[in-house]
């Protein structure tokens, strides 16, 4: 295991613009699960391949177990990437894509059959070794890939992607597979994703990305409850927070908490609410529409119930956010601020 730290580092494509990613620190845990969260092109998928020495750093430094390891090469910073693709070569067997490492490595040619034995088991495919590729299941092929990239013993797994080909039900149990790989293991982990759920299941930690800029850095319950800023505020959650400008401040609150006054306890802001769209997706329900009066007058709002069967569309309805639940952003940095009094009317 290793920590895995940058110093301010930063990759620009094409000069005058602005760079894919600028001046980044940041420092895993030894052993954790860190994720790399953002939409396309917030260059997480760059920073990645620059802890990989994929890219070449215009400026910073990236350091590998406390060591500068900008002009080493990939296979000598003790690093094993999977990629989206998996990248399995065709033509091998199961067996020889797993020990390829190992040949490149120049191990000892009789500790191969043990080595990949190991690496097999450990993911449970030891019964698929003469197989093909081409003969995998998407869910087999991506165990292949960690048992290719284990099978170096590194210091450090970085994963790009490598759910993202695979159909909605495998990648759920292929994701349960990747926490538990990572549970046995213990190895440092950076895995990079766009989407929200599978960082929020799988991060020690999540690391929120936009244009190359890092907005925060936390745990999956503190860059969901207490966001740094309106844009983290709005990438997580599906409906994203509720957004209202008031006065000077910006304020947030999630649609789970945006509730029938009657449900809600405690010292609440309530205010007359206007249904105007509802959808059942199954285990919830998603009700939007705009308060019917008050500054918050025509601003559309979200509200996440288990149950709508008591509203119908056009109605205006009592609706509340519990106090503690509010969050407030300064309207010109959109940064998130301490709480403030202000006036709902």
């Amino acid at each position: 295991m290793a920590v895995v730290e940058t110093r301010s580092l930063t990759k620009v494509f094409k000069e005058g613009e602005l760079g894919a990613v600028n001046s980044v620190n940041l420092e895993t845990r030894e052993g954790e699960f860190l994720v790399f969260l953002g939409p396309s092109g917030s260059g997480k998928t760059t920073l990645l391949r620059m802890i990989a020495g994929l890219e070449t750093p215009t400026s910073g430094e990236i350091l590998i177990g406390g060591r500068v390891v900008n002009e080493l090469s990939p296979r000598d910073r003790r690093i094993a990437m999977v990629f989206q693709s998996y990248a399995l070569y065709p033509h091998l067997s199961v067996y020889k894509n797993i020990a390829f490492p190992l040949k490149a490595q120049k191990v000892k040619k009789d500790l191969h059959k043990q080595k990949v034995e190991w690496a097999a088991s450990l993911l449970g495919i030891g019964a698929l070794l003469d197989r093909k590729p081409r003969e995998l299941s998407g869910g087999e092929r991506q165990r292949v890939a960690l048992a290719r990239a284990i099978v170096r013993e590194p210091a450090v797994f970085l994963l790009d992607e490598p759910l993202s080909n695979l159909d909605a039900k495998l990648r759920a149990s292929a994701r349960e597979e990747l926490e538990r790989f990572h549970r046995r293991v213990g190895t440092t982990t950076i895995y990079v994703t766009h989407d929200q759920v599978e960082a929020m299941a799988m991060g020690d930690r999540v690391l929120v990305l936009n244009k190359g800029v890092v907005h925060q850095l936390g745990t999956p319950t503190e860059v969901y409850d207490n966001p740094a800023d309106t844009f983290v505020a709005t990438f997580l959650g599906s409906p994203p927070m509720n957004l209202a400008e008031l006065s000077d401040v910006i304020v947030g609150f999630r649609p789970e908490h945006f509730r029938p006054v009657s449900s809600v306890n405690g010292e609440a802001v309530a205010f007359r609410f206007k249904v105007e769209n509802i959808e059942y997706l199954g285990s919830e329900w998603i009700v939007s529409g705009t308060p019917a009066s008050g500054k918050l007058g025509g601003q559309k709002v979200f509200s996440r119930l288990n149950s709508a069967q008591d509203l119908s569309l056009g109605g205006t309805y009592d609706f509340a956010v519990p106090q503690r639940e509010l969050k407030f952003f300064d309207r010109s940095t959109e940064k998130r601020v301490e709480p403030k009094v202000v006036s709902w009317q």
